[in-house]
């Protein structure tokens, strides 16, 4: 019994006492605006990371020299093309066997998980970026409908229509599975550049590959034979959505943050904060409010006019009287269905009965 009583006396004490010390913890009260720290490496895979996640990838950034005074503020990501064969292959073998119209899906498909994945992460920096569905419309107003076209409109002419500071221009070159028994996993590699709409300078230029790739050891055959069943499991889709990501992220972590467009985000927020306070100020003065009424208000009787009116469509107009005359000056009755037509006016009246 005291064995029992001590094991429930036990489980009791860890059950309730974290919750105790949940409810009487006090939390700080920290400030905004911090420095964020990492802001460089966080995300992005170091030597460690390629070994341990085997992958052999690799990415190259180059910034244009003045990057940091032509920081653009606004970016509008153009549609991405597909280099490829539009076929799911796995080891450069087409497995599938697509038509035109659906190879022509597939690689805008494609293309499009890239594209809005660099939209994503573009959007998580200091960037503005154009609504990829309005950069569409606006291209397919103008019959752009493929690469050719595209690289045939000038990237100032672009600024126009989109309202930006830069394009960017991006095409997928890899989007590949693999199957070896033991490794298995995707490849995805694109080539990207960024091109200022004000002077048409390359501002970034950005090629690489990401790979997700799973590698699954095994000393005997009896592992191997369970292990390569096991490695196939790398090759869905939510596995090749990661590779996506990470060739966006690292790429886009590498393009480093300007403190002048910071400043010049900042300065504009506030000088809009502050046009936006003055205006209302001005409203206020030049039309100062209108004090509520204290009484409640009380409707004037009918005027004569109005009394006579209401009786008339209330007795309605088979009852002639003098109260319903013609107004002298205007021509027009009290009543609406009592108007005298002027003996100017001519008109001509057909009727469905036999005249006698």
């Amino acid at each position: 019994m005291g064995l029992k009583r001590t094991t429930c006396f036990f489980l009791f004490s860890v059950c309730i006492l974290p919750l105790a010390g949940c409810a009487s913890q006090n939390y700080e009260t920290r400030p905004f605006y911090q420095e964020e720290i990492g802001t460089e490496w966080h995300g992005k895979k170091t030597l460690l990371d390629r070994v341990v996640e085997t992958d052999p990838g690799g990415l190259d950034v180059e910034m244009a020299k003045d990057y940091e005074e032509h920081a653009p503020a606004t970016i509008a990501i153009l549609p991405f093309v597909d280099r490829g064969t539009a076929q799911y292959t796995v080891n450069k073998i087409p497995l599938t066997f697509r038509n035109k119209e659906e190879r022509d899906q597939w690689a805008w498909t494609d293309a499009q998980r890239l594209r809005k994945a660099f939209v994503a992460y573009f959007s998580e920096r200091e960037f503005q970026v154009v609504n990829p569905i309005a950069v569409d419309a606006v291209l397919k107003s103008r019959g752009i409908n493929n690469e050719e076209q595209l690289e045939k409109v000038s990237v100032l002419k672009l600024g126009e229509w989109l309202h930006c500071d830069a394009v960017m221009y991006g095409s997928v070159e890899s989007y590949d599975a693999y199957y070896f028994a033991l490794v298995s996993g995707y490849i995805v590699g694109v080539d990207s550049r960024l091109v200022s709409t004000h002077d048409g300078e390359t501002l970034m230029r950005g090629q690489g590959s990401r790979w997700s790739m799973n590698v699954m050891p095994a000393l005997d055959m009896e592992d191997i034979l369970i292990n390569s069943g096991l490695s196939l499991l790398q090759l869905r889709d939510v596995e090749l959505a990661r590779a996506e990501e990470e060739v966006a992220r690292e790429l886009v972590i590498r393009i480093p943050p300007s403190k002048t467009l910071q400043v010049h985000l900042a300065t504009n927020a506030i000088r809009r904060a502050r046009e936006a306070e003055e205006a209302d100020q001005e409203v206020m003065t030049s039309h100062p409010p209108i004090a509520a009424a204290t009484e409640p208000y009380v409707a004037p009787p009918p005027s004569a006019n109005e009394t006579r009116f209401l009786d008339a469509v209330a007795i309605g107009d088979d009852t002639p009287s003098a109260e319903h005359a013609v107004d002298e000056g205007s021509q027009h009755l009290n009543t609406a269905s009592s108007w005298h037509r002027p003996d100017s006016q001519r008109f001509v009246s057909f009727s469905s009965r036999q005249q006698h």
